[in-house]
């Protein structure tokens, strides 16, 4: 046993003569990111991207964002998306997203929805710097109305630092 701890520590004292320090050598530390989101949307007209604004609960606090591009598919849309996430602590990422929409048969205007976000590099601040990842979410939203289009969606992933 005091054998394989003068080894242990031989190879400590090495590694810290070498120049080797946990700072250069430390791996990304990720965490589980998660939580439930309720969006609201909000159409500024032709031509003009839909605004969307959530409150969330889970790992992060509040988000906002745009759809900045749409297309019909087979099953219902595609949308081109930008978010922007806070936290309670100050910590922000902005993502760029591809959002799936396949139409609820026999429901015209409602969609299930599937999210997948792209945390871009530079953008994250605070207790966020140097985030990374993608994460997803899904669920359900209502487009109905284009004066009270909403939904709800559980998101959830990983996310480095």
């Amino acid at each position: 046993m005091i054998r394989f701890s003068l080894v242990a520590l031989a190879f400590a004292s090495g590694l810290s003569i070498s120049g080797v320090s946990s700072a250069s050598a430390a791996p990304a530390v990720c965490a589980p990111i998660g939580g439930v989101a309720i969006p609201n949307f909000f159409a500024e007209g032709e031509g003009n991207p839909i605004i969307i604004s959530a409150a969330l609960t889970g790992t992060v606090q509040n988000a906002a964002g745009k759809i900045t591009a749409q297309r019909e598919t087979a099953t219902g849309l595609e949308m081109d998306m930008e978010h922007y996430f806070g936290r309670d602590d100050g910590g922000a990422f902005q993502t760029k997203d591809l959002g799936i929409l396949t139409a609820v048969p026999g429901k015209p205007g409602r969609f299930m929805i599937e999210i997948t976000y792209d945390i871009q590099d530079g953008t994250a601040r605070g207790t966020m710097q140097g985030a990374h990842g993608t994460f997803n979410s899904y669920g359900l939203v209502d487009l109905r109305d284009p004066n009270n289009m909403q939904g709800l969606v559980r998101y959830t992933g990983e996310v480095c630092q």
